[in-house]
């Protein structure tokens, strides 16, 4: 199969059903669920520059964004099929009610929109699922609802200026800044 053959139509509805299926099983939290949708769960967030290699790194994943966003669930935009994925668009929706990483919690609500591409191997696995979102819209939503006026936000404000410059400095996956460029057909 070449980059250019699009799989059957049984095949596509295999993988939308299989997709929807994780969506659905991570708003409802049911983690066994969601994973069995992976022979080896592998998630990459590109804007955090961060990956999550097997079962205990992805539910360690989804434990945390689920202490930080505890009501996180999804709008669909669109979904699209390729050669080897489903890209899904969609809005991630939620309220900051607990820590994000080094960020404490701002009780700010959120919705940003957000591309993952659903990635399957040459036996129509689920490999990875690669999640791109601009991290300063998600930010902006988180930080700008405080009242930066009000003195009794100041120490939550410098908290957040640490969590963030602490968040900066920590090393970028290598699996997503070193990678190959593909040889491709013209």
């Amino acid at each position: 199969m070449s980059e250019f053959d699009i799989p059957d139509t049984d095949t596509l509805r295999a993988r939308q059903k299989l997709v929807l299926d994780h969506f659905r099983d991570e708003v409802a939290q049911d983690w066994d669920s969601t994973l069995s949708t992976f022979p080896h769960p592998h998630y990459e967030i590109v804007p955090t520059l961060t990956v999550h290699d097997g079962d205990s790194a992805v539910r360690g994943y989804y434990a945390d964004t689920r202490r930080a966003f505890p009501d996180q669930h999804h709008e669909l935009i669109a979904l699209r099929h390729s050669a080897d994925a489903v890209v899904v668009e969609f809005w991630l929706i939620g309220t900051h009610l607990g820590p994000f990483g080094t960020l404490p919690p701002t009780g700010s609500p959120f919705r940003v929109r957000m591309s993952a591409y659903f990635i399957f191997d040459a036996d129509e696995h689920l490999v990875c699922e690669r999640v791109y979102f601009d991290s300063l819209s998600m930010l902006k939503q988180l930080i700008g609802g405080l009242d930066k006026r009000k003195p009794g936000n100041w120490p939550l404000l410098v908290k957040l200026v640490r969590g963030l410059l602490s968040m900066s400095a920590e090393a970028p996956d290598r699996r997503l800044t070193e990678t190959t460029e593909p040889t491709l057909r013209a």
